[in-house]
């Protein structure tokens, strides 16, 4: 399974290398490897098969790198452009499928149950990575939206305030130092 992880680790930095990624190398510098490094880290504590966390937090927002159209619907499109990317490995069907799934299910802003260990940590790590790239999201709000100083630390926050309320109990548990520094960086504590 190594050689697959790798072939498409490889395959998603090079979408997100490509002049029609809307969001630049940050999508991966920032964001994709960033979940890929914290839901391969805190797997186990989850009970979630690594490999299979590996390869849906790799492929988690591999439409919205693809085509920024599909931005809205990523989640969706995700799941069929990995079943896709995964089809010439003839991997087993049930973990293809259950890659799918955390894809389909590791949107915060989508409340959906999630039935398996593997959803759970890719949805948290996906919230996580916002707790640990602060800076991004400062550029983001004072660069490309160009907002005030206490606009952008609202807003920083709001989103940061959004993520936390979307992890897990276990989420929250790992996470929540980092929750709080970003409070007090923010000045909301």
């Amino acid at each position: 399974m190594t050689d697959i992880i790798n072939a498409i680790y490889d395959e998603v930095k090079r979408r997100c290398m490509l002049p029609t990624n809307a969001y630049g190398i940050g999508a991966w510098d920032h964001h994709i490897e960033l979940v890929y490094k914290i839901a391969t880290e805190i797997c186990h504590e989850y009970g979630a098969d690594h490999d299979i966390v590996a390869l849906a937090a790799l492929l988690h927002d591999v439409a919205s790198i693809t085509d920024k159209s599909y931005t809205e619907e990523h989640h969706i499109i995700g799941a069929q452009i990995a079943e896709e990317l995964l089809s010439p490995y003839s991997m087993n069907e049930e973990d293809v499928d259950l890659i799918k799934k955390c894809i389909l299910h590791h949107r915060g802003s989508r409340l959906v149950q999630k039935t398996t260990p593997e959803e759970v940590c890719i949805a948290d790590a996906d919230a996580m990575a916002h707790f640990y790239s602060v800076p991004s999201l400062l550029r983001m709000v004072y660069v490309e939206k160009n907002m005030s100083i206490d606009e952008g630390a609202e807003f920083v926050y709001n989103k940061l305030q959004r993520s936390y309320n979307k992890l897990s109990d276990q989420g929250k548990e790992i996470i929540t130092p980092h929750y709080q520094a970003s409070k007090i960086l923010l000045l909301k504590k």
